[in-house]
């Protein structure tokens, strides 16, 4: 179906001025008139027009996230004193979900390394968006070590300190998308050894693993996974296989932010049947979404299709596990407002800032399975393709073959590349629209 995204207007009483030097930007009182540089972004997310003279650059090695840069060809975040990305309420008209939000279940995610600021800038968030608060005193934000014990203390200095420092924006994008899905929802944030940010290999996927042990030991519903690695026959087989599969425990994934990947090996663990793999759209509020161009789509050879999907979506694949399963909002253009301060390395503080990435879009289908909480019978996406088509919003438009073309890969069709009518690799089968799905 073919549900125009319309999105709210935000209100804020601060600006942020761009630095024509590229360094850290000045920010000033906001105007009230059309010169207010914030409702200037603001509008430029909206349209989708946010990187005509904005760049991106990728958030931590391994994790799938984008963050909007000052200008074009600059590595600086564009840092603004009030939020100008999409926040809770404009998401939720844009998927059609409910005014309100019931579910306590918990959304776990997992990230590298610790974020020392992550509680209160939590807390900013969703004080911004009038989300009633989720603390460690109350219960409802809960940080745990990978192992299950209480996580560690940051790092101090070096490289440890600088990674821990970026992959703090992402999971300031997890734990605020997470929140922006579901508001009343409990959230366990897990940590993973620093070094799991960047190292691709089976101890980074191992830990991966012993995290989601945890996650379900602790009574998460929806577990999310923001991060990819290389697949190969040790984390797509015996143990690991086993650790990323319970019954009734929502798990989502990101297709990661490169496109078309070959047709062969799927980003791990969104190649797994039973993790939801979840790719990107670009959302505009005045035109239907389309898949993004970077969003992560292909195969993974090692398994016939993922738990409960159809032939008509494995076909693609030479019936094979084929993805994306779903999708929502990923392209940094229309990105989402996060806020983050840690900066143990840097001295430079992101406050609020603009982020996109399959690593939104994961988080945010975790907290929607929690939300609904018809849980007992998800096994990967199975739930989501015996759905009726009413309750998703078919994306038809976009291509994501910067990367590589579909054409070049014999048996790959086409729909793994380009978005269209029914399932795609870019976007699965589609938006949701409402809870029912979940």
């Amino acid at each position: 179906m073919a549900t125009a995204l319309l999105v709210g207007a935000l209100t804020s009483s601060h600006a942020v001025a761009v630095s024509p030097t590229g360094g850290r930007i000045a920010r000033t009182a906001a105007a009230t008139d059309g010169g207010d540089p914030v409702a200037r972004l603001r509008q430029e997310v909206r349209s989708g027009s946010l990187l005509a003279a904005h760049g991106v650059r990728s958030v931590c090695p391994r994790c799938a996230a984008q963050v909007v840069t000052e200008k074009t060809g600059s590595t600086t975040p564009l840092r603004a004193s009030a939020a100008a990305g999409y926040g809770p309420k404009d998401l939720a008209k844009a998927y059609g979900l409910p005014a309100k939000s019931k579910s306590t279940a918990t959304i776990a995610i997992i990230d590298a390394g610790v974020d020392a600021t992550l509680a209160s800038d939590l807390a900013t968030y969703r004080g911004a968006f009038g989300l009633p608060a989720c603390d460690t005193a109350s219960g409802c934000l809960t940080l745990e070590n990978y192992t299950g014990g209480k996580q560690p203390a940051p790092q101090k200095g070096g490289v440890g300190a600088a990674l821990e420092e970026d992959v703090a924006l992402e999971t300031s994008l997890d734990l605020d998308a997470a929140s922006a899905a579901c508001p009343t929802c409990h959230l366990l944030e897990i940590s993973v050894p620093w070094q799991d940010g960047e190292d691709d290999n089976d101890v980074s996927t191992g830990d991966f693993a012993k995290a989601v042990h945890t996650a379900v030991a602790a009574g998460a519903s929806a577990i999310s996974i923001s991060y990819a690695y290389t697949a190969d026959v040790t984390n797509t087989s015996g143990a690991y296989l086993k650790a990323l599969k319970h019954k009734g425990v929502a798990i989502t994934a990101s297709t990661g932010d490169s496109g078309f990947n070959g047709g062969i090996h799927q980003s791990w663990p969104s190649d797994l049947p039973s993790v939801t793999a979840v790719g990107g759209v670009t959302l505009p509020t005045d035109a239907p979404a389309t898949g993004w161009w970077a969003a992560g789509s292909g195969c993974e050879t090692d398994f016939t299709a993922a738990t409960g999907q159809p032939a008509s979506a494995t076909a693609a694949c030479g019936h094979h596990r084929a993805a994306a399963d779903v999708s929502a909002d990923a392209d940094p253009a229309t990105g989402l407002a996060v806020y983050d301060t840690y900066a143990p390395s840097s001295g430079e503080p992101n406050d609020w800032t603009i982020v996109g990435g399959t690593s939104a879009s994961a988080p945010y289908i975790a907290g929607l399975y929690a939300r609904a909480g018809h849980l007992a019978a998800v096994q990967g996406p199975n739930t989501l393709y015996k759905a009726p088509s009413s309750d998703f919003t078919d994306v038809t438009g976009g291509n994501n073959e910067d990367y590589r073309q579909c054409a070049d890969y014999p048996g790959i069709s086409a729909s793994l590349c380009s978005a269209g009518a029914g399932w795609d690799g870019l976007t699965g089968i589609g938006l949701p629209h409402g809870l029912g799905a979940f």
